[in-house]
């Protein structure tokens, strides 16, 4: 019984939009349940599939959390 975490920042895909519509998060569960059923053999309605939204002030990346990081990086 395989189980995938997905993490993903809460932010949207698109302009307007806050975080990841139903419509994307049935994709990455399907994706990901595909991907263990054709690289592992395991079947699709034995496989897990947990999405996690983390607020961008809870994400980090290069020492800085991701708004600092992406306001210094434009600015260079």
């Amino acid at each position: 019984m395989p189980i995938v975490t997905i993490q993903i920042t809460r932010e949207g895909s698109a302009p307007g939009q806050s975080a990841a519509t139903a419509e994307e998060k049935t994709k990455l569960i399907a994706g990901a349940s595909q991907l263990l059923l054709d690289v592992l053999g395991k079947p699709l309605d034995s496989t897990f599939v947990v999405i996690e939204e983390v607020t961008l002030d809870n994400w980090g990346w290069g020492g800085l959390p991701v708004p600092e990081y992406r306001k210094r990086r434009a600015a260079s």
